[in-house]
Parts: C-alpha cells; structure tokens; sequence
C-alpha cells in the first residue's frame, strides 16, 4: 500500500502550484475578503485545465480523477484559500451533476461556459424548513403542458448573489421516490433574489424564490426518483468541502509553524517552549491522519462517486480537524492572528462554517452509526397508530 502521490499526480501537483504561486498568491488577502466572486480566478482556471478536472474529454473536460481534483483544491488553497472556491465550483457537486446526468442540450447550454469560467452554477436545496431533512423540501415542480411550474424557496445557497444557474432539487411528488432536479436560470421570469445576508465568512448569500418559473421538460436533469442519484453527486460536493476544510487548516499551521520559527518573546524563539512544541505535534499528528481519511475516500472513488460511509467518516473528521488546526494556529499567532492582516482569522471562520454545510458533523456521525450497525436510524418520531 502507497501513501505518495503517482508521479503523474506530482507533476500535477507542482504544475498547479507553479500557476497558483505566479497567479493567485500576490492577491490572496484581497481575495478572501472580497465579497464578489473572483470571475478573473475562473477564466485563468479555465484556461489551465483546472475546470471540470473530472469530466470527460467530450463535455469540454480533462478525464482526471477524483483525486486529481482533490490536489487541485488543496494545492491552490495553499497559496490562496479564496481561489479554492473556485475549484470547488467547477468541479465538485452541482456541475459534477450535471456533467453526470445532464443530456447533451444542457451540457451544450450550461456546462460549456461552466467549464470556460464564464458562468457560475449554484445547488437550490436547503429551505426554510428542510435543512438537514433535505427530504421535506416543500419547493414544487407541478405539470404545465410540456414543462413544468416551480413554486418555493431556497435558502443558504452557496455562490447564490453570483450564480447564473442553478440546480434546484423539487418534488415533482410525494414521498423521497418524489424528488427530483431541474435547471433554472437566474433571469428566468419568476426567478427572484431577496435581500443579502452574510455568514459568519463573510460570504454572501440570498434567499431565492420560485415564483411559477416555467421550466420545459429539457432541462429536467432527474425526474421522480432521481433523489440517490443526486446525494451521490452531493458526496463528491462533500469531498470538496472536507479538502478544503483540510487545506486552510494546513495552510494556518504553515503560517503559525513559520510566525513560531521567527518570533521571539522572553529572549527565545516560539518554537524553543515544550508547550508549543505539543500544541504543534498534536496539530501535526491531526492533520495527517485526516489527510490519510480524505484520500482514502478519493482514491477508493476513482473516477465515480465516492462511499457515502467514507466520505461521512472523512468530512467529519477532516471539518473538526481544520477548524481545531486553524483555531491553534490563530492562537500561536496571537494578535496577528487574529487580525485581517493575516489569513488565519479568514481560515477559522471559513472552517467554521463547514462543519454545517454539506451535512453537519452531527448528521454525518448519524450515518457513519448507520453503516456501523447496518441499519437505519429514522430521525423522525414514530407515527401514532389511530384507535378505533
């Protein structure tokens, strides 16, 4: 068994960091607090390949596998963890979808300027109430002619203020067996944005109505009973989220190991005191065995969509491990740390905020007990039998 990278993934490795470090590292602090989204990043990512890594060569892809796109997002997060967004977005979760299943019109309409850095797909699922319990998403999708009229709300969608398209998970009726997706352009009519609210990132994002859009059968990308298909392609978005959450740790441990290799306080170097010296061991010792986690459930995925299981037992760990890094990091760099001036407050905020979305550490623990004991676990009180 081999933990290294092939020697292809290495010359891909350090072909990405050689673009990031000339591209992306000269306005990384500029990057992250900006709230608008680096649409200069997505052309340059583009233009290197960097763009549907996954996908295959006749969608306008590379034919990478999963754990090529999984070193692009921890590499170009290494130098500028914004710009790891923007991996995210061209090659995990809602454009993995489409590329999946989409026929060939939607692939012509929307994923090729996906793929160019020209336009921006976002997931509609979270809802007023159906956050976790995905499954009770109220948003509609009810039979008009040769399309269909969706009615409902979304909310916490993520890119959804930059978004020209989205991939709305509705329910075209009752029941899990009842949900499905579609397409939906932001311009469409009956689209509309509500008012912008920011994460605790400083993220943006927006409530998203559904006023009777009509939507034609065409851009149906999974009818009723598509709901397994689109959590599989939702455990890819997952493993975007969990190497992200690895990278921005590892990136505050590398700021904190060099602040501790040049700062003095009481005549020593930080690295000289014992208590230090644990608090970096045990980062050390965390990261890497998230690391191992991570590529495990990229590596068993290959090229298709990764073990729910894995990817849960991952996404928990390699969450609580970036935050936690992230959070010591910030410590040792004590007010420089916690000032704008560095990354790292940027890091543990970002981290912070994926330990809930993409499935919250507590729901995933949930189902990694579920393939554990090979069951499930209903979370839903059991239904009172009526008497007679």
């Amino acid at each position: 068994m081999d933990f290294k990278l092939t020697p292809e993934q290495q010359d891909f490795q350090t072909a990405v960091r050689r673009f990031a470090e000339g591209e992306l590292k000269a306005g990384a602090r500029d990057r992250a607090h900006a709230q608008s989204y680096p649409w200069d990043v997505a052309r340059k990512m583009a233009g290197q390949g960097l763009l549907g890594i996954t996908m295959k060569p006749e969608d306008g892809g590379i034919g990478g596998t999963l754990m090529d796109a999984v070193v692009a997002i921890e590499t170009v997060a290494s130098v500028c963890p914004r710009s790891a967004d923007v991996v995210q977005a061209g090659n995990f979760g809602a454009i993995r979808v489409l590329a999946e299943y989409g026929s060939a019109e939607q692939k012509e309409r929307f994923l090729k300027p996906l793929l160019a850095g020209e336009a921006l797909i976002a997931v509609g699922m979270t809802e007023p109430d159906a956050g976790s319990a995905v499954t009770e998403l109220k948003t509609a999708a009810t039979r008009d002619g040769k399309g269909w009229r969706v009615n409902g709300t979304k909310i916490f969608t993520t890119h959804g203020p930059h978004a020209t398209v989205i991939l709305a998970y509705v329910r075209f009726g009752p029941g899990t067996g009842g949900i499905g997706s579609v397409l939906i352009d932001t311009k469409a009519e009956g689209v509309r944005l509500g008012k912008r609210s920011a994460f605790m990132s400083d993220e943006e994002w927006v409530e998203i109505f559904f006023d009777n859009v009509y939507v034609p059968d065409e851009m149906v990308v999974l009818g009723e009973g598509g709901f397994k298909k689109q959590i599989a392609g939702f455990n890819v978005e997952r493993i975007g989220n969990t190497a992200r959450s690895l990278a921005l740790g590892r990136y505050a441990y590398e700021e904190a190991r060099e602040w501790a290799m040049q700062r003095k306080q009481f005549g020593r170097l930080l690295c000289e005191f014992q208590g230090l010296q644990w608090k970096f061991a045990d980062m050390r010792i965390k990261l890497d065995a998230a690391q191992l986690l991570l590529y495990r459930a990229a590596t068993n995925a290959d090229s298709g969509f990764p073990s729910a299981t894995e990817t849960a037992i991952a996404k928990a760990y390699c969450n609580q491990v970036g935050f936690d890094v992230a959070n010591d990091a910030l410590q040792v760099l004590g007010g420089m740390g916690y000032s704008r001036e560095s990354l790292v407050e940027y890091c543990v905020r970002r981290c912070r905020g994926w330990m809930i979305a993409g499935g919250s550490i507590e729901i995933l623990k949930n189902r990694i007990a579920e393939g554990i004991f090979d069951r499930s676990f209903p979370q839903r009180p059991p239904r009172q039998s009526s008497s007679a």
